[in-house]
């Protein structure tokens, strides 16, 4: 059995923040979590609150990796500026553009010049027809594309990340042939979260998650990149079931100077994640938008260390149905975002795992 790794105290410290710096986006993507329009809001937090918000992160026992998402951080004007402030407190600083004109190499450049070290870039097709459908802009393939190429001659690491639907589950394995060939650093394949635009979206199948897991774990063993699910914490179990490492690094990684932090197992949704939206609400993750407290009147600290949501999802012993009685609850525990989205409640079991417990009868 693989262990958690336990130099990491996520009772104290969330091992990934996501500050969603804004709303605005020129893309109308058919999954958006936070349903982005093209204007920012009026509300959204100011550039001192934004940096008020970065110096408490620096004051975490474990100060977090920041990832600057959006909406599309690029429509933010300070965004350099925020950057510039966060790296003078020494924060690890990640940046999920997304794939329109203004993300062009000089874009890219110039946020890596303030001080962002890895990308996120969004590909959930494996030709122009898929990913411009999911994107809502005919275009947004080639710019994506165009995006992993200007990465690779700034030697910037990028984590593509892929929505997994109905759309586009038979494609695995040509996108992972894809990003061979664009030398990412990892591929973080995320499963459908029906929140936002993601409502109208069309999950697959617990038997058909088990599928696309064969795949994963098979290219996971023969890429040179590194692969992780997100709202998918069952395929951990799914490795360690057939003697695997989740953890495992890429088979040929590449010769880059530096590599990213592997998420410890145990991690899921308000253990070891917290999330802020661009008006200050604080979520255990962005998928799961229960909000908990709000910046700047409460302070990130106390509600990640202290909010009832957020100590509850740390315990998967509390946890329903067959994830309570699970013999990976510690390891996996379930989508929590998946389960409030379709129950109610944060704490149901997993809605789209097709394990069945030693300890459960199936139903």
């Amino acid at each position: 059995m693989v262990s958690l790794q336990p130099d990491f105290d996520f009772g104290q410290s969330p091992l990934m923040f996501y500050y969603e710096v804004t709303q605005a986006c020129d893309l109308s993507c058919r999954h958006c979590r936070a349903s982005a329009q093209p204007l920012a809001d009026p509300r959204e937090l100011t550039h001192e609150q934004s940096c008020a918000l970065l110096d408490q992160l620096a004051a975490f026992p474990q100060p977090p990796v920041v990832v600057l998402t959006g909406g599309d951080p690029l429509k933010r004007r300070d965004l350099l500026e925020l950057i510039r402030h966060g790296r003078s407190l020494n924060l690890q600083l990640a940046l999920t553009p997304s794939a329109t004109p203004l993300a062009t190499r000089g874009a890219l450049a110039a946020c890596q010049a303030a001080g962002v070290s890895c990308l996120g870039v969004s590909l959930d097709g494996a030709d122009a027809a898929t990913h411009d459908a999911f994107r809502g802009w005919q275009g947004s393939f080639d710019r994506t594309l165009q995006m992993l190429d200007d990465a690779r001659q700034l030697k910037l690491p990028v984590q593509v990340n892929t929505t997994i639907t109905r759309r586009n589950w038979r494609q695995i394995d040509a996108m992972a042939a894809l990003f061979a060939q664009r030398e990412i650093m990892m591929w973080s394949v995320f499963f459908l979260t029906p929140v936002g635009r993601g409502l109208l979206e069309e999950r697959i199948s617990p038997l058909e998650y088990e599928d696309v897991f064969e795949q994963l774990y098979r290219h996971s063993r023969r890429q040179n990149y590194g692969i992780k699910t997100t709202e998918a914490p069952h395929y951990r179990r799914f490795v360690i079931e057939r003697d695997g490492d989740p953890l495992a690094n890429p088979v040929a990684p590449h010769r880059r100077p530096s590599r990213p932090r592997r998420t410890p197992l145990g991690v899921g949704d308000g253990k070891g994640i917290m999330f802020v939206g661009h008006t200050g609400e604080i979520y255990p993750a962005g998928f799961l938008p229960l909000e908990c407290g709000r910046f700047p009147p409460d302070s990130v600290i106390d509600v990640y260390q202290r909010h009832p949501t957020f100590v509850a999802l740390r315990r998967p012993d509390g946890f329903g149905g067959k994830c309570g009685l699970c013999e990976y609850r510690h390891i996996c525990g379930g989508s929590r975002a998946r389960a409030y989205a379709l129950t109610g409640d944060p704490l149901a079991e997993e809605p789209d795992c097709a394990y069945i417990p030693s300890g459960a009868a199936p139903a």
